[in-house]
């Protein structure tokens, strides 16, 4: 039987210049570990005010799977069972960040939210502390982002209307796959693929250019061309202004738990994972990231997610000359967010 979650409330997430989040919510510096950077040929900082993890952007995407199950362990908490039955809210976050946008050193950044927590998970039904953050935003004018994958950013549709009549506002949802058995084994107390679908609909109907992640892909699991094919379908006529397909990242916290997992349920995905994976890497290895890439960019062409002039480059530039086979789909899962 499911565990009643328990919430814990925390009243000093300051927001600086410094740090996204410090206070009681972090034990100290939090180190990060970069593989690999690519220049974008501009300089945009982002802040973002629901962690303290260090975040970093690759071509305008937050890189961000599962970091939140290794955050809970800078609170003493566990990365498995307490991720899944512990929140801790931040319940001042409003007025904090009114106190930060009103001081002179504040110089109008970029601000990020749902890069390493969903900033609409079911705790903000109750707390309702985004209507606040995003009155604050728009108040100021400062330009924000928010990636969820939580039907309940329809609530603030107004908010978000009258913040981006005033400054820069970017939503992105993330959908991963349609299948609606695999979403209960695997994103369990989530909205399900079709209600995201919608508010990608809902709010490209406002008016609101939205994006798609379209993460994690699984390997052995979501990766395969009816999939991909069936969810690019769904949101290019649902109204997505671009899908961004981005494999799933095995980090510290969530790699010990999805291979414990993988073992026990999918052994046969085992060799798979060890070939992408290899050691302690986080990524999955760059042949294969090319080659989903190339098929979630040949499904954007035919459903029509590709700018014009994208299309003869991608033919040339990301078609893979033979396609390895796609590992056979397996069945139950935990929840990986």
């Amino acid at each position: 039987m499911p565990e009643k979650l328990r919430f814990f409330h925390l009243t000093d997430p300051a927001v600086t210049r410094r740090r996204a989040v410090q206070g009681v919510a972090v034990k100290g510096a939090v180190p990060l570990h970069v593989e690999r950077i690519e220049p974008l040929g501009l300089e945009l900082p982002l802040w973002d005010i629901t962690t303290g993890t260090g975040d970093f952007i690759a071509n305008g995407v937050v890189s961000h799977n599962c970091f939140a199950r290794n955050t809970h362990t800078y609170l003493d908490l566990d990365a498995g069972h307490d991720f899944d039955s512990k929140i801790v809210v931040k319940v001042n976050a409003a007025e904090v960040l009114r106190r930060e946008l009103a001081a002179p050193r504040w110089g109008g950044q970029s601000i990020a939210m749902g890069t390493n927590v969903d900033c609409y998970q079911r705790a903000e039904g109750r707390y309702r502390l985004m209507p606040g953050i995003i009155s604050a935003l728009s108040d100021w004018s400062n330009p924000f982002s928010i990636l969820t994958k939580g039907t309940l950013i329809l609530r603030d549709l107004p908010l978000l209307a009258r913040a981006a009549q005033r400054t820069r506002v970017s939503v992105s949802l993330s959908v991963g796959f349609l299948d609606e058995g695999l979403w209960r084994s695997v994103e369990s107390g989530t909205p399900s693929p079709a209600r995201r679908v919608d508010t990608v609909r809902r709010l490209t109907d406002a008016g609101m250019r939205v994006g798609v992640l379209m993460a994690p892909i699984l390997p052995g699991l979501t990766d395969g061309e009816e999939h991909v094919d069936a969810t690019v379908r769904a949101l290019a006529e649902a109204g997505a202004a671009s899908v961004t397909p981005l494999v799933l990242h095995l980090r510290t916290g969530a790699r010990e738990w999805y291979l414990r997992w993988l073992h026990a349920n999918h052994p046969g995905l085992v060799p798979l994972y060890e070939r992408l994976y290899p050691g302690r890497r986080a990524f999955a290895s760059a042949d294969y990231q090319r080659l989903i890439t190339a098929r979630v960019r040949r499904a954007m062409r035919r459903h029509g997610l590709l700018p014009r002039d994208e299309l003869a480059r991608d033919l040339v530039v990301n078609e893979p000359a033979e396609e390895a086979p796609a590992a056979p789909a397996a069945g139950v899962q935990l929840t990986l967010l």
